[in-house]
Parts: C-alpha cells; structure tokens; sequence
C-alpha cells in the first residue's frame, strides 16, 4: 500500500505528498498534462522539444543543471504522446533548491532565439539518428499512420515531420507553454523523508503564487472503428526481414486494458511464451519476437513484431503467428498459465514501485488518470480477469478487419 496525501493550491496545482523515511533522498515530480497527442497536426514534436527547452534555463536561472548537481542531485524527463514528466532527485536537506528550480522554470521559462536553436538542432540530430539513419527506423512512424486515420496517435512523439521541428519558430513555442505549462495542468508529487506538513509550507511558498493559466480542455477527434484490414510492404536496406502486425486494442481506463495486458504476457512474455516456444525455439522461424503495447491513455496498438531467420518466407511466417492467434481465440487458457501471468505482473507491479523516484512518477500518472490511489487498487482488475475474458476479448480484438501489418523486406536477402 502507497500512502499519500492530496491537496489542491488555490491555482490549481495538484499536489500528492508521500512519505518515506526509508532513504535520505528526496523526489520532486512535476507532471504536466500535455502530450504528443495534444500538439497541432502541422506543428508536431513540440511536446518533445519541450522537454528540452525547459532544461535550457528560466529568467532567474540561466542553468537548471548547476544548481541542482552542486546541491548533490540528479534529473530527467521524458514526453509519451500522452503527457510529460520531469523529476528530480536531491538529499532532502537540499530539497529546497529542487523546489526553486521547478518553480522558476514554470513560472518563467526563458525563451531565447538561442536556447531554440541550440535544442531545436538537437532534437532534429536524434530525428535523423534513430528515425531517418537507423535500420528500421521509420517502421513505427508508418505503422501508426497505417493505423490511425484521425486520432493524433496516428504520429510518434518525435514528430510527423522533421521538418515541423525545423521550423519551430519562437512565437509558436511560446504559445505552446502558455498553453499548456501552468499550475492548472500540471501534478506536483513530493516523495522522501519529509512530514506532509512540512512539505505543504514549501510547496505553497515555491508553487502557491504562480498564476494559474488557463486549464486546457482536451478535444481530440475519436478514431473511428477500423473495417477492412491495412497493409503495408517496405522495402530497405536492412540486415533482416522484419514483421509487424498491431490490432487497436482498449485505452488505458477501459476494463478491456487488463485483459489485453496479460493476452502480451501470454503470448510474448518471455523466453515461456507461446509466440517465443512455438515460432523461436520449435519452428525457428523467427529470431526474436515479441508482444507489446505501450499502456496509452486512449485506445492504442496491440503488437507483435519479430524479426525472421534468414531465408524464411514471410507469407509463412505471418502464418504462423496467426496460428497462435487464432488457437488464443478458440480455446481457454489453462487456469494455471492465467494465475502464472498474474503473478508475473504482481512482481512486477511491486518491483517497479520499489525506488521511490518511480513511486512518485507512478502517483503522477495515476493521478494524471483520474484517481491515484488506482495505483493501490488496479492489481485486482487483473486478477479479476477470468479465462472467458480473454477467449472474448480476443475474438474481437484479433479481427482481421482490425488489423495493420506491415512486412519490412530486406533488400539484402
């Protein structure tokens, strides 16, 4: 049990507090309610050069990391296309110089022609290094093209377009953080050694006079049912045929989450799992495979992506997963290989949760969600999942009307 207290400041700033006096570190996590899905379709990778920008200095501060290395601390962040966290780590008898730092930066980024440029080229050097010039790099971007037509999902976090990036303009980044960087948006979770009290007189004196902002009301177009499957053949130079196939599955809230969940852990989790057993180490069709989704808010993609023994026949391949598939739809999973992936995301729910700077990231999400004692209560919708559940859930979800493949050939084969 994660025990935390809640407040809200006068402008809006969400604030969990969460007490821990097993380690002398203290946690500041600053959430904000703003993702890729939130940016303009002709302007997109603003969610993520942001993350950076705000590490390019405020007006009271010239250089975030400084202060906070010298006060003995640590920082990082991260931008999903459905929110962005910074958090930062200090000896909580420095924890003060945490709260200046976030507060100032959220309060009063500095916008430079300089700090843009400098941020905006580097953004556009990790587009081209793990998107343009990487074997298999743009395979993400034109899977969720193929599977999304109106729903922002439809790009990566990194962009659409690096073009979009490259003519970031100042004014627009500006917008951008009025828009989106204010106490009205965003969750503030303090975690380490220190009494809620205490805490609450910090964060009122860093957090309590910033103005609110205006509180964004998302509206994102829904993205219809699809009802004809989609595919797609690359051609490339890569070392290795590649196939990946998605089916748009549950969001995040929806009681069909859970179940697709543990379908990924039975089907692809780890070196026990049907796709590796049956296509790696019996058939040897694939060399790896593995099945995924990445827990998005809204409903997102179910993936299995693999890549293939050389020489193998991709037709052959893909019929092979679909075996697997439709032996999942059509006959129960064994209560034991149900309870055995149960426990498996028990462990890792709990070891997760261990440190507490994911703690405090964990508190932000579920709280980003609606309700962050959801963090202390999911693991019972897992367990409440039966083995009916996922034989139905897997006859709609694995429609082949609700399916994207993509076949990425190698030229070199």
């Amino acid at each position: 049990m994660i025990t935390f207290q809640r407040f809200v400041l006068e402008n809006g700033l969400r604030v969990l507090v969460h007490e821990d006096n097993s380690t002398p570190m203290a946690v500041i996590n600053v959430l904000y309610d703003v993702g890729a899905r939130d940016e303009n379709p002709a302007q997109t990778g603003f969610a993520h050069l942001f993350e950076h920008l705000m590490f390019g200095g405020s007006i009271n501060i010239p250089d975030y990391d400084g202060p906070l290395q010298k006060a003995g601390g640590e920082n990082n962040a991260y931008t999903t296309n459905d929110l962005t966290n910074y958090y930062c780590q200090v000896p909580v008898q420095n924890i003060e110089t945490a709260f200046w730092l976030e507060s100032d930066r959220m309060l009063s980024l500095a916008f430079s022609e300089k700090s843009l440029s400098v941020q905006r080229k580097v953004v556009c050097e990790e587009f081209k290094e793990h998107y343009i010039n990487k074997p298999y790099g743009d395979l993400w971007h034109k899977m969720r093209s193929l599977a999304y037509s109106v729903h922002p999902y439809r790009w990566m976090t990194i962009g659409k377009e690096l073009k979009h990036v490259e003519d970031a303009k100042i004014e627009d980044v500006k917008a951008f953080f009025k828009k989106h960087y204010c106490p009205a948006n965003a969750i503030l979770v303090v975690a380490g050694p220190m009494p809620a009290a205490e805490v609450m007189v910090l964060v009122e004196k860093w957090f309590g006079s910033i103005p609110m902002g205006e509180k964004y009301v998302r509206n994102l177009p829904v993205e219809p049912p699809q009802t004809e499957a989609h595919r797609l053949t690359i051609n490339a130079n890569v070392p290795v045929d590649a196939f990946v196939k998605t089916w748009h599955m549950s969001g995040r809230l929806q009681d069909g989450y859970y179940v697709a969940d543990l379908l990924t852990e039975i089907l692809g989790g780890g070196g026990s799992s049907r796709l590796f057993q049956a296509l790696v180490k019996e058939q040897q069709l694939f060399s790896g495979i593995d099945c995924y989704h990445y827990g998005s808010v809204d409903p997102g993609l179910f993936t299995i992506e693999g890549k293939l023994v050389k020489g193998v026949d991709m037709a052959k391949a893909e019929a092979a997963v679909m075996a697997q598939i439709e032996r999942i739809k059509n006959e129960w999973v064994s209560e034991q290989e149900l309870q055995k992936v149960k426990n498996k995301t028990e462990s890792v729910m709990a070891f997760e949760d261990m440190g507490v700077t994911s703690r405090a990231g964990s508190l932000a999400f579920y709280e980003l969600l609606g309700d962050a004692n959801l963090m202390n209560t999911e693991l019972e919708k897992y367990y409440a999942v039966t083995q009916a559940d996922l034989c139905d859930y897997s006859k709609t979800l694995f429609a082949e009307t609700n399916s994207n493949t993509v076949w990425y050939l190698s030229q070199q084969s």
